[in-house]
């Protein structure tokens, strides 16, 4: 009982927008009681949120390890994964133009992983799709664009980037030398 006034806590400072706050709450909860899954559920979900995966991943982890029979503690645990690998990933990436092909390759390693373990994760493809074309693999990350367009045909920032990417291809084969 006194571990649902600390959840009704936690969502009071959810809505006002007191993260932190929250996840002290839920983290309350947990000390009061450690056995309930469904409270480490929500508090990865918001640690998830806040972007703080080592702790989104860790509660997720628990919450599967003391009640693996919910589907939807399985799903998140591989969700925010997934949002790990690609902060790896982009970490690897972001900023460096001259990065070296054995680290690029590494990144594509990552994010075909992330989206193994969320298939629907947009952000994962597009990602894989921008390293294959910094490796200049560019019809594979035109299909691996198609692929996610095919996910979110109404995400027109999709289309934006494809184009982007078809205008490196054509740009990157009129500059290839020809034999």
């Amino acid at each position: 009982m006194k571990d649902d006034i600390f959840i009704q806590k936690a969502y009071h400072f959810i809505l006002q927008n007191d993260f932190e706050e929250a996840l002290r709450w839920f983290e309350a909860a947990i000390l009061a009681n450690p056995g309930d899954a469904e409270v480490h559920y929500r508090c990865s979900i918001t640690y998830g949120r806040n972007g703080k995966l080592s702790k989104a991943i860790h509660h997720a982890k628990e919450a599967v390890r003391l009640q693996g029979d919910k589907p939807e503690y399985h799903l998140h645990l591989q969700h925010v994964e997934a949002l790990e690998l690609v902060q790896k990933a982009r970490k690897m990436v972001d900023g460096k133009s001259a990065t070296e092909p054995a680290e690029l390759y590494q990144a594509v390693s990552l994010l075909k992983s992330a989206i193994a373990k969320d298939p629907l994760y947009s952000e994962a493809y597009v990602w894989l799709a921008l390293v294959y074309s910094e490796l200049n693999e560019h019809p594979l990350a035109i299909n691996t664009l198609k692929e996610v367009i095919g996910l979110y045909p109404q995400e027109s920032e999709l289309q934006h980037i494809m184009e982007e990417l078809k205008k490196r291809l054509k740009s990157y084969v009129l500059d290839s030398p020809t034999e």
